[in-house]
């Protein structure tokens, strides 16, 4: 396995060089061609996804994240078509200045080379991870998990088939989804240029204690939502069920809620749709446990233990946690947040502004749920 998969890395590499030939319009060519392309293999990709579903609990959390249908092909495809048409990033001046010597400085955007993805069950990120290098001129290597072998497996070999067009198909190499290759790609440092994991907290702590090549760290999403003194019920009730139950499986989705003390008489109808249609389990506190007992499904609702503070669900449970103002809530959230995504729900300006400048998250959210942590809804596409 080891030779086979250095001598793919070797030819990934030495065609990574070619795609600075490429123009902007080849670009957008490969990708709206793709588009169409996975359309057209709908029979071929849902056959090869629904392998991988069989082999899979449908209870499980990943089996969302796994699943392909007709509604998500159409999203990526349209995703492959935002990228198209976005701004080239490549070659964009970004200084220029000269020293008092006279020699003459400029400062411009190039390609890294060859990006390593190492993810999980989303054969989404497989689109995904190709358009984004693609557009920034770089070629990739994708270690998948065995969940999507299949599915990765058919996303690649469409994608081939378009680059194989412009002579380009080694541009991208799946590794085997055997976790013996993983070993091989994270040793590669001579033939990958950067490693990016995408997935739980222990897959990302292994990528980044065991690569040689260097990595770039994301995040595991631990999302928080604070519902303040100051906080509009109906709002709340609206984006918390939003945040929690639009998709339960993805990184974005609500976690932990946070309730200021004096509106903990909220909750049963902050939390009445989450019981009542989504079926949520809810870990709440002591103060919270005693608001919601008789007044939540008595099936779903738990006693809070501490390890339920800290802990990314992807699936339909809830932890409820008690605050007796803004800081203990940023105190809380700094403790246990992954810096992924996270929100207040708040009438007063004052304490908004003050909890967007103070969390340390990657995106940070007033009245607007975390479910909007995603590239199509921000319009970048992938």
């Amino acid at each position: 396995m080891e030779q086979s998969i250095l001598h793919q890395l070797e030819k990934v590499q030495a065609q990574s060089y070619r795609l600075v030939t490429l123009e902007d319009h080849d670009i957008a060519n490969i990708l709206n061609t793709l588009a169409d392309r996975t359309l057209e293999k709908t029979e071929l990709l849902f056959a090869e996804n629904q392998k991988d579903l069989d082999r899979m609990d449908p209870v499980n959390p990943k089996y969302d994240r796994l699943l392909l249908n007709p509604e998500r092909l159409r999203s990526i495809a349209d995703d492959l078509r935002k990228v198209a048409a976005l701004p080239s990033p490549l070659n964009q001046s970004l200084e220029q200045r000269e020293l008092p010597n006279g020699l003459q400085l400029s400062r411009s955007s190039v390609p890294l080379g060859v990006v390593g993805i190492v993810y999980e069950s989303r054969p989404n990120v497989t689109f995904d991870v190709f358009a984004l290098c693609l557009k920034s001129g770089n070629a990739c290597v994708l270690k998948g998990s065995k969940d999507a072998h299949f599915s990765n497996l058919a996303i690649v070999q469409i994608i081939r088939e378009v680059l194989a067009e412009y002579n380009l198909a080694d541009i991208i190499y799946l590794a085997p989804s055997e976790r013996e290759a993983l070993g091989y790609i994270l040793q590669a440092h001579q033939l990958i240029d950067i490693l990016i994991p995408r997935g739980g907290q222990g897959l990302i702590n292994y990528v980044r204690e065991n690569s040689r090549v260097p990595v770039i760290e994301t995040g595991a999403g631990i999302v928080h939502t604070y519902y303040d003194r100051s906080a509009d019920m109906e709002k709340g009730q609206a984006i918390i069920e939003n945040a929690k139950a639009r998709r339960v499986s993805v990184c974005n989705a609500l976690d932990t809620l946070l309730v200021h003390r004096e509106r903990l008489a909220d909750l049963p109808i902050l939390l009445q749709s989450l019981g009542e249609q989504h079926q949520c389990v809810v870990h709440a506190d002591a103060e919270a446990h005693a608001q919601l007992q008789g007044r939540y499904p008595d099936h779903l609702l738990r006693a809070a233990t501490p390890e339920m503070f800290g802990t990314e669900f992807l699936s339909m449970q809830l932890s409820v946690k008690t605050v007796a103002d803004l800081p203990e809530a940023l105190q809380h959230i700094q403790h246990h947040s992954s810096r992924h995504s996270e929100a207040i729900i708040a009438e007063d300006q004052l304490t908004v502004e003050q909890f967007l400048r103070r969390v340390d998250a990657a995106v940070v959210y007033a009245n607007t749920s975390t479910a909007f942590t995603d590239g199509g809804q921000f319009g970048l596409g992938a």
